[in-house]
């Protein structure tokens, strides 16, 4: 029961939610979001807070439509394919999707819809604990929409943009 209510939080938080109900992101970094080239394409903002890691993510440049948004292992985004960031955080060993009954990862996000104009933002809590471990921690954006359900990442295609929200450490 409380998985199911986390789902639906992530998922009213993501698609209801305007940026003064979730309230400001704080005194956290802007943290550069890039693309397979290496062209910054947007930014996010990561801060922990009670429950979760409250992140902000505006993209730029992309093409319209859902994209898959997932939070992945390692604190690392070296394109142009990002296979550096890992597969997604998931410290529980679980499988991928809101909507798989064996799901779901810690790092499986809700879809980033980018508008006509190219532009895309989003706002959520992401419950699961703190991302600076070891490993750091890195934020990805998909070619496709997560189906939220097929393992292990949705079939959400290619990565496209990332961004380090924790470093692994040396």
């Amino acid at each position: 029961m409380r998985n199911m209510m986390l789902i639906v939080s992530i998922a009213l938080l993501a698609s209801c939610a305007t940026p003064d109900e979730l309230g400001p992101a704080g005194d956290g970094p802007v943290i550069p979001l890039v693309n397979g080239a290496g062209a910054t394409v947007g930014s996010l903002q990561a801060e922990q807070r009670p429950g979760g890691v409250y992140i902000r993510v505006a993209a730029e440049g992309m093409a319209p439509g859902d994209h898959g948004l997932h939070l992945h292992a390692v604190g690392r985004c070296e394109g142009p394919a990002f296979q550096s960031a890992g597969g997604h955080w998931n410290p529980a060993g679980r499988q991928h999707g809101h909507l798989n009954p064996a799901g779901q990862h810690a790092g499986d996000l809700p879809n980033l819809t980018v508008s006509s104009n190219g532009r895309g933002a989003i706002n959520f809590l992401a419950s699961g604990g703190p991302l600076d471990d070891a490993d750091g921690t890195s934020l990805v954006i998909h070619a496709k929409a997560d189906d939220y359900k097929t393992d292990p990442s949705g079939n959400s295609g290619d990565r496209i943009a990332c961004a380090v929200i924790s470093p692994a450490q040396p």
